[in-house]
C-alpha cells in the first residue's frame, strides 16, 4: 500500500513538539532524522501509531523515525515543506536555540560528525550504484544465455558509465558537505579519471587512469576545498571570481597528481588486498565476526564507515566482497523474530508488530525488527547476532574454497540483493551461495531464539508457578518500545 507522504508528514510534526521544536532535517535510506530542541516533547507511542511510520529510534540527540526506503524521501521532501512555512518570532527563536544546542551536543562526539559526514558524500551515490549495478546483473544474465547480442553493447554503456565517473560525484558531494564549492570540488576529482595521467611520471612511477579510485577523489576534494576556502580570505575580492577557482584547481590538482593518487592508490590496493586475503584464508572466522557483530554497528552508527571500502571495492574489482557476508546480520533478525512470533503464540502486540515488520526485514529492513521486536526483549537480539554470525560463516567457508560472493552496488540487502549479486564463478552459484547464507542465518537465529531467548508463555509460566524458572521473566502484551 502506497504512503500518502503529505499526510505522513503533517502527522509527524505535531507529535515531535512542533516547527519550534526541529531544529535540523536530514535522511538516509530508510529514516527521518531530526534534531529536536527537547527531545521529551516527542511523543513516542503516538509516533508508533501513524501510518507508514515502522519504529523510532533515539540515538544521540538524533531523533529518528523509521519509514523505510522510498517513502523516506518523499516524506522527508514534505515535511521540509512544512517547516519552510512562516514561523513567528518565538518560533525562530526557539529553532535558533535548539541550532546552538544541536551543534554543541555534536561538537562533543566528532567521530560520529566524520562518519555522519562521510554517509553524506557516498549515501546519495546508493541509487545509481543499485540501477547501474542491477543493469550490469542483467546484462551479464543475457551475455551468459546469449540473448539479445545487439542489445548488450548498449547495456554495458548504460550500467558503466556511472561507475567510469565516480570520482566526479563523490568530488561534488565532499565539497559540498565540507563547505567548498562543489563543481570545484568535482572538477579536481575528475582529474583521477581523466585518461591524461597516463603521460604524469613522478617517483620514476606513472600513473594510471583511476588510480586512487573513489579514495583518491575524497581526499582530492578535501584539499580544493581547504584551498579555496584559504584563498576566499585572502584574495581580494575585486580578482575573487578569477583568482580563486584557478588557484584552487591549479594548486589541487597538483597535489592530486603528485602525492594524493600515489597515496590513495596505495591505500585503495591494500583494502582490496585484505578483503580478499581475510575471506581466502579466514573466511567462516571472519564471516562468524563480521556477521555477528554488524547488527551491534548498525545500531552504534559505525556501519557508516564501511561506505567507503564498499565504493573502493565495487570501483576495484567490480563488486563488494563483505556486503553478502554482513547482509547475513538481517537473515538472523529474521529467523530471530519468527521464534519470537511462534514462541509469544498469546502477545498479540508484538505478534502483530512482526507481521508488519517481517516483508521489510525479508527485504533487508531490519531497523522495525531491530527496535519494536528484537532490542526490547533483550536477549533475542543476541540470539539474532548469533544467527548473523551463522550465515556469516556459510558464506565465509565457501570464500575459504574459492567461491567469491560479491555484489555489484550497496544499499539493498536480504532478498533484494540477488539481483545484484556477482563472483568469480559467476552469478548463479553466487546466488546458490547467499542463498544457503540466509536460509543457515534464518535457521540458526530462529533455533538460538526459540531455545535461548528467554522467552515465556502464558502456559509456561503456569507451569512454571512458584518454581525457579517460573519466576523468570515473562514477556508481557505489550506495545514494543525502543530502549
Amino acid at each position: 500500500m502506497r504512503i500518502d507522504s503529505s499526510s505522513t508528514a503533517a502527522a509527524i510534526l505535531p507529535l515531535v513538539g512542533g516547527p519550534a521544536n526541529v531544529s535540523s532535517v536530514a535522511h538516509c535510506m530508510t529514516r527521518l532524522r531530526l534534531g529536536l530542541a527537547d527531545p521529551s516533547r516527542a511523543d513516542e507511542e503516538a509516533l508508533r501509531a501513524v501510518p507508514g511510520v515502522l519504529g523510532v529510534v533515539v540515538d544521540d540527540g538524533s531523533y529518528q523515525v523509521v519509514l523505510g526506503p522510498g517513502v523516506v524521501t518523499r516524506v522527508t521532501a514534505d515535511f521540509e515543506r512544512l517547516l519552510a512555512r512562516p514561523s513567528t518570532a518565538d518560533e525562530l527563536g526557539a529553532r535558533g536555540a535548539g541550532l546552538r544546542e544541536a551543534r554543541r551536543r555534536g561538537n562533543a562526539t566528532p567521530v560520529k560528525i566524520a562518519l555522519r559526514r562521510l554517509a553524506a558524500v557516498f549515501v546519495p551515490l546508493i541509487p545509481a550504484l543499485i540501477g547501474c549495478g542491477v543493469l550490469a546483473g542483467v546484462n551479464g544474465l543475457l551475455l551468459n544465455a546469449g540473448w539479445l547480442p545487439g542489445l548488450s553493447p548498449a547495456l554495458t554503456a548504460v550500467a558503466s558509465a556511472f561507475m567510469a565517473l565516480i570520482a566526479v560525484f563523490v568530488g561534488l558531494n565532499t565539497a559540498k558537505e565540507f563547505g567548498g564549492t562543489p563543481v570545484l570540488g568535482g572538477a579536481v576529482a575528475a582529474i583521477v579519471v581523466h585518461p591524461g595521467v597516463a603521460k604524469v611520471t613522478a617517483f620514476g612511477v606513472t600513473l594510471a587512469p583511476g588510480q586512487g579510485g573513489v579514495l583518491g577523489a575524497l581526499a582530492a576534494a578535501l584539499l580544493a576545498t581547504r584551498v579555496e576556502k584559504w584563498c576566499r580570505g585572502r584574495v581580494p575580492e575585486a580578482l575573487d571570481v578569477l583568482l580563486t577557482p584557478t588557484l584552487t584547481v591549479l594548486v589541487a590538482g597538483l597535489g592530486t597528481l603528485y602525492g594524493l593518487m600515489y597515496a590513495a592508490g596505495a591505500v585503495s590496493s591494500a583494502i582490496g588486498t585484505a578483503a580478499d586475503w581475510l575471506l581466502a584464508t579466514t573466511g567462516a572466522f571472519a564471516g562468524l565476526v563480521l556477521g555477528g557483530l554488524f547488527l551491534p554497528l548498525v545500531m552504534l552508527g559505525l556501519h557508516q564507515a564501511l561506505i567507503p571500502i564498499h565504493t573502493t571495492l565495487i570501483d576495484q574489482q567490480g563488486y563488494t566482497v563483505l556486503l553478502p557476508v554482513l547482509a547475513m546480520a538481517g537473515a538472523g533478525q529474521v529467523g530471530a523474530a519468527l521464534a519470537v512470533y511462534v514462541r509469544l503464540r498469546h502477545d498479540t502486540s508484538i505478534r502483530t508488530t512482526i507481521r508488519s515488520a517481517l516483508p521489510a526485514g525479508l527485504l533487508g529492513v531490519g531497523e522495525p525488527l531491530i527496535y519494536g521486536v528484537s532490542l526490547p526483549l533483550g536477549r533475542p537480539f543476541l540470539t539474532a547476532c548469533a544467527g548473523g554470525a551463522a550465515g556469516g560463516a556459510f558464506v565465509g567457508f565457501f570464500a575459504m574454497l574459492g567461491d567469491r560472493v560479491g555484489t555489484t552496488a550497496i544499499g539493498p540487502s536480504g532478498w533484494a540483493l540477488f539481483p545484484l549479486l556477482a563472483g568469480n564463478r559467476g552469478p548463479g552459484l553466487a546466488a546458490a551461495v547467499y542463498a544457503g547464507g540466509l536460509l543457515t542465518g534464518y535457521a540458526v537465529g530462529f533455533a538460538a531464539t526459540y531455545a535461548f531467548g528467554g522467552l515465556r508463555t502464558p502456559r509456561d509460566t503456569a507451569a512454571g508457578a512458584g518454581t525457579a524458572e517460573g519466576r523468570g521473566r515473562r514477556v508481557e502484551a505489550r506495545p514494543p518500545s525502543a530502549p
